[in-house]
């Protein structure tokens, strides 16, 4: 049967489009490669809807999205901040190399998520498409405010921080949608309208506060949820 094949071919889409990103951030063209981020995030996003939708769920393909994710979300924001780092203002021949704590942390991350059933409908810890957009929205950041996101100090805590975010055992919601009812789906929906405000505010500057709002959100709303 073809259908059981499409949530693999856009699982592929999603890998094949981190391999061209990961190719123009060693190019250190960061903006060009923060375009193929955003792609595969939405193959990433339909593999699973399709899968779900066709009723064509595998255990080859769970292993598929989280290899091709590995890459996307993975090695790609690692070559990123190894770029960022190698600009910024105390650089030195080995520290780049920091960045991919990044790549390391998204691996473990991704090896926990697939064996922790604690992670069926929600996440532990940072998932890795959101730590990866924090990262590739540096570059566009980086061009209103060169001192901030070129500085050291902060791209190292920055690299720290998420690295432990991503293996942490903090309760995030997953934005994958089972129904389009409200009721069900009220967090996300209000999550999602304040995004769009923030980044018709905001811009590229709207990422860091994204990803606050999304922890932040979290934590209230399992906090009444027990675990």
């Amino acid at each position: 049967m073809i259908k059981k094949h499409i949530p693999n071919a856009i699982t592929c889409a999603n890998l094949f489009s981190g391999c061209i990103g990961i190719v123009y951030a060693f190019k250190g063209n960061l903006e060009v490669a923060a375009y193929f981020v955003v792609l595969s995030g939405i193959f990433d996003f339909f593999d699973g809807f399709a899968a779900r939708l066709l009723n064509v769920k595998s255990n080859i393909g769970k292993e598929l999205d989280s290899l091709a994710d590995m890459v996307s979300f993975g090695f790609l924001p690692g070559v990123v901040m190894f770029q960022l780092l190698g600009q910024s203002d105390y650089s030195s021949e080995y520290l780049p190399y920091f960045g991919f704590i990044i790549t390391v942390f998204s691996a473990l991350r991704l090896a926990k998520f697939n064996i922790d059933t604690r992670q069926t409908e929600d996440f532990i810890g940072l998932n890795t498409p959101m730590n990866t957009l924090l990262i590739v929205s540096l570059p566009f950041i980086k061009a209103g405010y060169p001192d901030v996101i070129g500085s050291t100090a902060l791209l190292v805590a920055l690299t720290a921080l998420l690295s432990w975010l991503l293996v942490s055992e903090i309760r995030i919601f997953s934005m994958k949608f089972g129904t389009k009812g409200w009721q069900e789906n009220k967090l996300k929906y209000i999550f999602l309208t304040l995004c769009v405000l923030l980044v018709a505010a905001l811009r590229f500057v709207a990422v860091p506060f994204i990803l606050i709002l999304y922890i932040g959100l979290s934590i209230l709303h399992f906090r009444r949820i027990p675990r």
